[in-house]
């Protein structure tokens, strides 16, 4: 009787909370968009919704006081407190709370927040929710991630079992919300007539993603679905394929989400400040812009970038549009980004859309260019750019402080030879770079003269033929940011040992970071490639059925 009771006064302070007019949400939501249908480079696309709050629901996933995997645990306490400010904040805005602690309900067997999940009535004629939403065939490829070994980073790997025994309480249960890790979750929504719903915490490539709450289960009964996409991890080893960073893996696997099921937002939405970032997180943010058609760098860079700077950096990467290929969409990012790598050729994006680059670069952040950088937005011809287009012509000279005019010829011509030049053998871009002079498949570019106060690294010569050209240099510019660019950037000079480290050991430069010791074998599988061959794509697939088959039912 008394939990009847308690039920009728939490119901009649839901009604009286949501009766309130309400401001709307507003939510700035990020998803990725292929570039055109299966070509495997998607858009990273900005957008903006505004969510009548009494319609929605926030789902909190797998928030436990102790996980059996160490990392797992500390993760979860440090993200807790932020998150329980946001459900404060989307409280007192009259959004629905619930709380979906899996497999600790009898903890809260008399708790009347309990009592509202168990008594929502079943929709008529539903079908079940089954208890686990496993991987979508029709909906998504295998996630970019192996976990089958359960996903513990911890050295040694923790014990697997199951010690949680309720939610975390740093997340506050008030008498409003409600309590489950059921389909019940559902039911309680379509009682209050909810639409929307924004998931956050645990773990995300497993019960964020599975769960009869979590994201698939609720976009297949049509709820409109967002993922708070700072407030979540994942269980994945770094030392498990693609053999990235732990915060990388996290990243690939939000974006996989935003590929295929839905799009995300982060706490600022909620919360003044910035999105939570995890203590242990400290990887600069590389944004890779690829937008050209002779090297094939949109397929080339996303592959050695995560292979060899996943451990470190934080990866976004932006392509042209194929049906508009001088609109870069998604540079917005820059903003976020720590440096930046640039492979673009003579596009002309909009004003609005190169504007964060120019940004970008008038903030001194450090920039590397490859290959057709040296003319990213310049044009042969200026009249012929498409009006209501942007150019920057200057780009060249201003950033990297060089001086493209042409190349030489690529049909029948000669190779090129490159080599360090003399008294820069120690320079930290030159580390593990050949100190002989070496072939490359690119074509020599005419670049001199560069920036008087640009330091030369290597000269490149065309076989028997004179004179010689810079082709990698650095270059402190006007602003004070740091640039690194390179005229190597044919797609089988990263085939190269001595081209692929300069490349990396240019970017971590940039990025003020100590270059690494080694690099990974080129063959490592990453399983991010955009484009994979048929039996690649099957190999895949089976990987993935394996790793749900290997995750056991209560596992996060």
């Amino acid at each position: 009787m008394r939990n009847a009771v308690n039920m009728l006064g939490w119901n009649i302070l839901f009604l009286c909370t949501t009766s309130l007019a309400a401001d709307p949400l507003s939510l700035h939501t990020r998803l990725r968009m292929e570039t055109s249908p299966g070509s495997g480079r998607f858009h990273t696309v900005s957008g903006k919704e505004a969510w009548d709050p009494t319609k929605t629901a926030i789902v909190i996933c797998d928030m436990w006081d102790k996980h059996w995997c160490a990392g797992a645990t500390r993760r979860v306490a440090e993200m807790a407190p932020r998150m329980n400010d946001v459900l404060t904040a989307a409280r007192e805005k009259g959004v629905l709370i619930i709380h979906c602690p899996s497999d600790t309900m009898a903890f809260y067997k008399s708790a009347p927040q309990r009592e509202l999940a168990r008594v929502a009535p079943k929709v008529a004629g539903h079908s079940p929710i089954p208890d686990r939403c496993t991987l979508s065939w029709k909906n998504e490829p295998a996630l970019p991630i192996d976990f089958s070994d359960d996903g513990c980073d911890c050295t040694p790997t923790c014990q697997h079992g199951s010690p949680w025994t309720r939610q975390i309480d740093v997340l506050k249960i008030m008498p409003e919300d409600v309590i489950t890790d059921s389909a019940e979750a559902y039911y309680c929504m379509r009682q209050r007539g909810i639409e929307n719903v924004i998931i956050m915490g645990v773990h995300t490539n497993i019960c964020v993603l599975g769960r009869p709450f979590g994201i698939r289960q609720m976009v297949k009964q049509g709820q409109r679905v967002l993922l708070m996409r700072d407030l979540t991890d994942t269980m994945y080893n770094s030392r498990s394929s693609p053999f990235v960073s732990h915060f990388t893996g996290t990243d690939l696997v939000i974006e996989h989400i935003e590929k295929y099921w839905c799009p995300t937002i982060t706490s600022t939405d909620f919360l003044v400040g910035v999105p939570h970032r995890f203590q242990e997180d400290k990887r600069p943010h590389l944004a890779v812009i690829m937008a050209e058609d002779e090297y094939d760098t949109a397929r080339t860079l996303p592959e050695w970038t995560l292979r060899d700077l996943g451990k470190d950096f934080k990866l976004s990467y932006l392509y042209s549009d194929d049906a508009s290929p001088n609109d870069l969409r998604g540079m917005e990012i820059l903003d976020e980004a720590d440096v930046a790598l640039i492979s673009v050729r003579r596009r002309f994006p909009t004003r609005e859309q190169l504007a964060p680059l120019r940004r970008f670069v008038s903030q001194g952040k450090p920039l590397v260019g490859i290959r057709t950088a040296s003319h990213a937005f310049a044009s042969r011809d200026p009249s012929q750019i498409p009006a209501g287009r942007d150019s920057w012509p200057e780009f060249d000279a201003q950033v990297f402080g060089g001086h493209y005019t042409n190349h030489h010829g690529n049909k029948g011509e000669p190779k090129t030879f490159v080599q360090i030049v003399l008294g820069q053998q120690k320079h930290p871009i030159l580390h593990d770079v050949s100190s002989d002079e070496f072939a490359v498949p690119s074509w020599l570019y005419k670049t001199s003269p560069v920036d008087p106060k640009a330091t030369i690294l290597m000269m490149g010569r065309v076989e028997k033929r004179d004179p010689a050209e810079p082709v990698a240099w650095t270059f402190v510019r006007a602003d004070g940011g740091r640039s690194f660019y390179t005229s190597l950037g044919h797609k089988d000079d990263l085939t190269i040992p001595s081209v692929r480290r300069m490349l990396v050991n240019g970017i971590y430069w940039a990025a003020s970071l100590p270059v690494p010791t080694s690099l990974r074998d080129p063959k490592a599988s990453t399983l991010h490639s955009p484009v994979r061959s048929p039996i690649e794509s099957l190999l895949r697939q089976v990987r993935g059925r394996l790793e749900e088959k290997s995750v056991p039912q209560n596992t996060p």
